[in-house]
């Protein structure tokens, strides 16, 4: 079995296709690797697979060209997109970098999929969809026809598109909604690094809506889990599905939806008091209004993931959090080193 993962150097695409290269696939990451963060970071990531079963190659999904040209070479089974322009507060800043990558890109992943036959598309979406809604817990089951931002908008896009590639050319396509994903690895651009490097810098972190604010944060390896367990869960067309009385997350076409989150949603101050406790260091907050684009809460509904995999996010805050403040700790080993010694001499 061979499968293509986009954004392989990526935070999640990275831990994707390290654990399917341990487990015997072969696998072929695709990544830009733009300048959107770090790009030492990426190349660490990529560093880090280390496995005979893996061939990187750089390039940008919105060529169709050389997509084409890499399908025929490599001949995938399966298909994992990862790869997007990330960051909802950066999509009020630069909304055209998601039009590309995210809608233009997307397209032409469906194209190379439909004309290769492939035999699963697996894709990010995000839990942005939700965007105003009200009602939690989230379920796929849920209206999604008010996104809070255009990065959420395009997730939401992403969904029709795949449901059009499967009704037309019966390819089979899974989106997963991801709720605020964590852990070793992450994009310097995502809260818990953001805060871990205020704390550590001794600065204040900005707290938005003055702290409530509520968030299902879901540890990488859950939703490494669940990306593997779907990929060998390929939907299939479906006659008994109807329109007036079937659930919109599924189709009579080979198309499903699930959520991928802990189901637990956390107060954001109690996330920065857990990163106060790993990290030894006294947290200053200063607490702001809601920030444009910002949603109140996000929390998953996973009960159908467990019904088809038989798998639900099980990692807990608090582990996660020594997880992560443990691989922060020795890859940001400068800056770590440099708070140490002045920790040192501040109970001298």
């Amino acid at each position: 079995m061979k499968t293509l993962v986009t954004g392989a150097a990526g935070f999640i695409g990275s831990h994707v296709c390290r654990r399917l290269c341990n487990e015997g696939y072969d696998v072929v990451g695709i990544d830009n690797l733009n300048d959107y963060y770090d790009i030492n970071l990426k190349h660490d990531r990529l560093k880090l697979i280390n496995n005979n079963n893996f061939k990187f190659y750089r390039m940008n999904i919105e060529h169709l060209d050389q997509l084409t040209t890499l399908f025929e070479k490599e001949k995938f089974d399966y298909v994992i997109h990862l790869a997007a322009q990330a960051g909802v507060r950066h999509s009020a800043e630069a909304p055209m970098d998601y039009g590309q990558s995210n809608l233009i890109g997307f397209l032409s992943i469906l194209e190379a999929c439909r004309s290769f036959n492939i035999k699963h598309l697996v894709y990010a979406s995000s839990s942005s969809v939700y965007g105003l809604n009200e009602k939690v817990p989230f379920s796929t089951v849920d209206n999604v026809d008010h996104p809070a931002s255009l990065y959420g908008a395009t997730k939401k896009s992403n969904e029709l598109m795949a449901h059009s590639y499967s009704n037309m050319y019966d390819l089979p396509t899974t989106g997963l909604r991801f709720f605020s994903v964590y852990g070793p690895w992450s994009r310097p651009d995502m809260a818990l690094i953001k805060f871990a490097d205020l704390i550590v810098k001794r600065q204040p972190i900005d707290v938005f809506n003055h702290g409530d604010l509520y968030r299902d944060f879901t540890y990488i390896d859950d939703i490494v889990e669940a990306i593997i367990r779907v990929q060998s869960h390929i939907p299939k067309k479906s006659q008994a599905w109807n329109k007036t009385n079937s659930s919109i997350d599924k189709s009579s076409a080979p198309y499903q939806l699930f959520n991928v989150g802990h189901g637990y949603p956390v107060k954001l101050t109690e996330l920065i008091d857990r990163l106060e406790i790993e990290l030894e260091i006294p947290v200053q907050k200063r607490f702001l209004p809601m920030q444009r684009g910002e949603v109140y809460t996000t929390y998953s509904d996973t009960k159908d993931l467990f019904e088809a995999v038989g798998f639900t996010p099980i990692v807990s805050i608090k582990k996660g959090i020594e997880n992560f403040v443990s691989w922060y700790k020795e890859y940001y080993i400068e800056n770590i080193s440099l708070w140490q010694d002045e920790n040192s001499m501040n109970t001298c």
